[in-house]
């Protein structure tokens, strides 16, 4: 992560250690089985559920809906700071000058998809990270797939930056200004994983795609599964302006909300097979590349939007790392 330093690291660990607009007419919805599916909303009405539109959304599926969130997640920092509203179908976090908070999945997952709506702090937000990602949580040779929201200063773009870690190895930092205000809505945040590639989307426009190049002797994850964590907390050493804009405390506390989290893949420990299962959705030949709107999609985005791409950075790598050569 650019200009983190240990303390930030160990602030986010903490969590870790305890425990414009598309056209829906576009997307087609393919039609394939799932054979194994761990399908997690903490919206507990199933009819809304099913309801929600979605290119991931399939005619075979098999729901398991929590009663409660506690059932599915627990909080791995600062309970106090987590609050369930609206009956447990959102979570609002809290960051204040005592502390920050964070939850996790109970269970971990190889392959599949993950998403959130997320409704990020609003106005003067510098100085905070608001965080989705996932973890294999095995220290130094950790796998881990990173949206970090920075927050801004009122009436600037807001920035996610993504990261990915392949066996321990990061430092792929990647930082898009969105298209929209992400405080003044929900929105869909989403990462597609299967043998084939990781994929980043923000309301299913791609954001970032990283590519299987194992055969290039480019490191993938693939063999440790990765449970699912969100945090909110403080980094103003580096999370806005590259630690420039300091956070503002007469500003907090400063409040994220989460709902309709959902995973698609297979829960470990579960059936050994269900990895390594070509005829899993998520493995389906639609999803072993982005499809030509996706494409175009991403191509918008990479000339519109990216702010800064560690690809392209020759003060850290004057020899472009390799799996910058891939493509899409």
């Amino acid at each position: 992560m650019i200009g983190q330093t240990e303390d930030d690291k160990n602030k986010r660990g903490q969590a870790e250690d305890k425990t414009n607009c598309l056209d829906p007419t576009l997307i087609s919805i393919p039609q394939s089985n799932i054979f194994f599916i761990k399908h997690i909303h903490i919206i507990h009405n199933i009819i809304q559920s099913m309801a929600i539109f979605s290119p991931f959304k399939h005619n075979s599926v098999f729901f398991i809906l929590p009663a409660t969130f506690n059932q599915d997640f627990h909080v791995t920092w600062s309970e106090p700071h987590i609050k369930q509203i609206d009956q447990g179908r959102t979570i609002q976090l809290t960051l204040d000058q005592g502390s920050g908070c964070g939850f996790a999945s109970k269970v971990k997952y190889l392959f599949g998809r993950v998403s959130m709506k997320i409704k990020l702090v609003p106005g003067d937000s510098a100085g905070t990270v608001t965080a989705f990602y996932m973890n294999s949580d095995t220290d130094s040779v950790r796998d881990e797939l990173d949206f970090e929201f920075l927050g801004n200063r009122t009436g600037q773009p807001y920035t996610v930056q993504t990261n990915i870690y392949a066996h321990g190895k990061g430092d792929r930092e990647q930082r898009v200004n969105l298209w929209f205000d992400p405080s003044a809505d929900f929105h869909t945040y989403s990462i597609l994983w299967n043998h084939h590639h990781i994929v980043f989307y923000v309301d299913e426009v791609p954001i970032r795609v990283y590519k299987n190049n194992e055969a290039k002797g480019i490191p993938y994850p693939k063999m440790q599964a990765m449970g699912v964590f969100s945090t909110l907390w403080e980094a103003d050493n580096w999370a806005t302006r590259g630690g420039l804009e300091k956070i503002n405390w007469s500003k907090a506390p400063f409040y994220a909300y989460y709902k309709d989290f959902d995973i698609e893949g297979c829960a470990i420990p579960g059936p050994t097979t269900c990895s390594t299962n070509p005829k899993n959705w998520w493995e389906g030949v639609e999803y072993q590349a982005l499809s030509a709107i996706e494409a175009r999609r991403y191509r918008w985005v990479r000339m519109n939007h990216v702010i800064y791409d560690y690809c392209q950075d020759k003060s850290r790598y004057p020899m472009t790392p390799h799996e910058c050569l891939s493509g899409i």
